[in-house]
Formats: structure tokens, C-alpha cells, sequence
């Protein structure tokens, strides 16, 4: 059997930097003390011109992001999610939600995978808080492929992008020809009995969950909702109507990320039973990225035996 190829997401993003740096001089990457980390540091090694070292101090990258944006660039500002969304908050809202400016915000180690480095890094409320500043756009991509050309996609779009990259390496899903369109969820299996809408890793979990309830005879439709905010309403809609129920699947709290958008988004439009696969209201503990996701529920047995309650649930 062939070995399934892996990458991280942030590995994507570095290198989707470079071959962007090759078309537009005008490209720019900050990054806060954590080129290495972020994979910024494929960009310094092309384009060492063109990339600056703000420290450690994220509110100021926000603040220099803001300024290059103002002078034409197309500008990167790169730091582990729990700085970029969390401490620097205030100046991504204010600085650069407010005036509306093309900042893309590329922030990584995002979620419980994030693994020995403790609670204090991982950040699973980034995108609660990022879909809450008005016109921030929210990518969220499941595999290389999408991580890549979700990259190519934000530095054409107009105002602020907040991306998410992981530190763990996930499987290669989708193909060479595959190419993001923000805002448009994308189907990955058609299904009559229950619809599961996942987003980042738990995409790979979500196609997993999906074989085993087929083997059971339950036929569950998959969606892959990359950009969580704007969201595919109507995607959601007609799976809703069609199938009668919804799990959610992040590695992201169940407060404020996917899961609380698809409910809040249906509710007025076409309730259902929507159940949300996720981290539960808790803060996170140190350990090994894979033994995280199966303590914190993160894990393909646990998708489907939600798809089976919310099934129970159903009119």
C-alpha cells in the first residue's frame, strides 16, 4: 500500500509566498520573530528585500502591515495564530478591519494540533474572533493543494483575509487541478440521510467518518467549507433541506467557529438539527498533536457517531 503524502499547511503557504514573490514585485512579508515557524522563511531566502522582522511584537506588525497596505503593497504579516488573532486583536480590528485595507493575515500552528506547545499556543478561538470584524474574510484550507492556491486567491482579493495554516502534517487531498474559490463551499460526496460540513483537518476526519457510515448503510453527504466567513449559505441550505440534519467538524471550539456560523446561518433560512463536532468549552493541555485530536474528540469515530444522533434527531 502506498504511504499517504503529508504536508502542513504552513509548509504550503511559505512556499506559495515565494512563487507569489516571483509574480508581483510588489509583494511584501512581516513577520514577527518567527520566520522558521511560520515558513516566512522561504520568502527571506528568495526575496530578503522584500521581507522585514518586526519582532516580537505583533501589534506593530499589524500596524506596519496597515501602513504598506496604504503605499500599494500587497502585504503578508505572519505570526502563530494565538498572537496574530488574540493579542493583536484590537490593532487587526481597528487598524485594518476598520479602514477596510488588503492585509492578509497568514497565521499558523493554529488549533489543538498544535501539541506540546501547550494551552498558551493553541488557539481555537482565532476564527470566533476574525468573523466578527466586519468584511474580514476567513480561510480556513483542509490540505496543501487548498492551503496553496488559497494563498494565490487572498492576495488578489480586495480587504482584509485572515489564513489558516497548521503545524501538523495532513493528508494530501486534493489534486493539481484543484483551485480554491473563495466564499464556495465544495461537495466531496453526495448523501440523502445526514450532511457533514468540515473545515481544515478535520476535512480528512470528515471523508473518514463518511466511508465508515456508508459501510453501516448511512449515506452522509460531505461538504468542505474552506472559507467559513463569507459563508456558503446556499450550500448549506440545500444540504440542510435535502438531508434533514448537520455536524459540524473543526479544530476550533465549538463557540464562535464553524459550527456556531452554519447554526446561526440556517436558523433563520432552514432549521435543523445541527451538531458540532469540536473543541468543547475548555482550554487545551500538552502532548502529542495526534493524541490531542483523539482526547479533545477530533477524530473520525467521533464525527460519525454525531452524524448518527443528529440522524435520531430528525422530524
Amino acid at each position: 500500500m502506498a504511504e499517504i503524502k503529508k504536508t502542513a499547511t504552513r509548509d504550503s503557504y511559505g512556499r506559495a509566498l515565494v512563487d507569489l514573490g516571483a509574480q508581483n514585485e510588489k509583494l511584501i512579508v512581516l513577520d514577527a520573530d518567527l520566520a522558521a515557524a511560520t515558513k516566512t522563511g522561504m520568502f527571506k531566502k528568495a526575496y530578503p528585500d522584500r521581507f522585514f522582522d518586526c519582532g516580537i511584537a505583533e501589534c506593530n506588525l499589524m500596524g506596519v502591515a496597515a501602513g504598506l497596505s496604504t503605499m500599494g503593497y500587497t502585504v503578508f504579516a505572519s505570526s502563530f495564530a494565538m498572537f496574530a488573532a488574540g493579542r493583536a486583536f484590537e490593532q487587526v480590528r481597528n487598524t485594518i478591519g476598520y479602514p477596510h485595507l488588503n492585509v492578509n493575515i497568514g497565521a499558523t500552528h493554529a488549533g489543538i494540533s498544535v501539541g506540546e506547545d501547550g494551552a498558551s499556543h493553541q488557539c481555537c478561538e482565532d476564527i470566533a474572533l476574525m468573523r466578527t470584524i466586519p468584511g474580514m474574510t476567513v480561510i480556513n484550507p483542509a490540505d496543501d493543494r487548498e492551503a496553496y492556491t488559497a494563498v494565490l486567491a487572498a492576495a488578489k482579493l480586495q480587504g482584509p483575509v485572515y489564513l489558516r495554516f497548521g503545524r501538523l502534517a495532513v493528508p494530501h487531498l486534493f489534486g493539481d487541478d484543484y483551485a480554491i474559490e473563495i466564499g464556495k463551499g465544495v461537495q466531496l460526496r453526495g448523501g440523502k440521510d445526514v450532511t457533514i460540513a468540515a473545515t481544515g483537518l478535520m476535512v480528512g476526519e470528515a471523508i473518514a467518518a463518511a466511508e465508515a457510515l456508508a459501510a453501516e448503510g448511512i449515506d452522509a453527504r460531505l461538504l468542505n467549507i474552506h472559507t467559513i466567513k463569507p459563508l456558503d449559505l446556499d450550500i448549506l441550505t440545500e444540504a440542510a433541506r435535502e438531508t434533514g440534519a448537520i455536524v459540524t467538524a473543526e479544530e476550533h471550539s465549538v463557540i464562535g467557529g464553524l459550527g456556531g456560523a452554519v447554526a446561526e446561518g440556517l436558523a433563520g433560512v432552514c432549521p435543523v438539527p445541527v451538531l458540532r463536532v469540536g473543541v468543547e468549552d475548555t482550554f487545551g493541555a500538552s502532548g502529542p498533536a495526534l493524541e490531542m485530536l483523539r482526547v479533545y474528540g477530533l477524530e473520525a469515530e467521533h464525527i460519525a457517531a454525531k452524524a448518527k444522533r443528529a440522524i435520531a434527531m430528525k422530524q
